[in-house]
């Protein structure tokens, strides 16, 4: 590879990788007890929203097959942490909610989570993680394309 902006890409994704890495075992280490990450990821999102979702809409949210969204999603309601219902106007289709259980998992992650996140913050510096923030959103949206 003799081409910089070649190298400059592989120590780009060899950093985002290592970093992902580092922030997924960081973060699922102070889970609540049978907790993943993938459920949190999940009951945030649904947090954040304001109506229900289908199976679908969530798979591609996350980027996932149907298959790996169902299986999340089954263990989530047996969890009680989300209610599945079929749709009212199509009965091939589910809506996914979260539960009020499942509110309270993920403030108890959120709550966990948020001093590592924090301690990363400060030691990285907020003014750097500010101006790196754009640059992520960027790439993830030419990722997503």
């Amino acid at each position: 590879m003799t081409d910089p902006n070649q190298n400059l890409a592989v120590s780009l994704f060899s950093e985002l990788l290592a970093v992902d890495q580092l922030a997924r075992m960081s973060v699922a280490r102070v889970l609540p007890k049978g907790m993943e990450l993938s459920h949190f990821m999940v009951l945030n999102h649904l947090a954040h929203s304001t109506s229900e979702k289908s199976p679908a809409q969530l798979a591609k949210s996350f980027h996932l097959t149907r298959g790996a969204m169902t299986n999340t999603l089954t263990k989530l309601e047996w969890a009680g942490w989300i209610h599945i219902r079929p749709d009212w106007d199509d009965a091939r289709r589910k809506m996914v909610s979260i539960s009020p259980s499942g509110l309270s998992a993920r403030d108890a992650a959120l709550s966990a989570i948020a001093p590592i996140i924090s301690d990363v913050v400060s030691t990285v510096g907020e003014d750097r993680v500010k101006t790196t923030l754009p640059v992520l959103r960027a790439l993830r949206s030419k990722l997503s394309e």
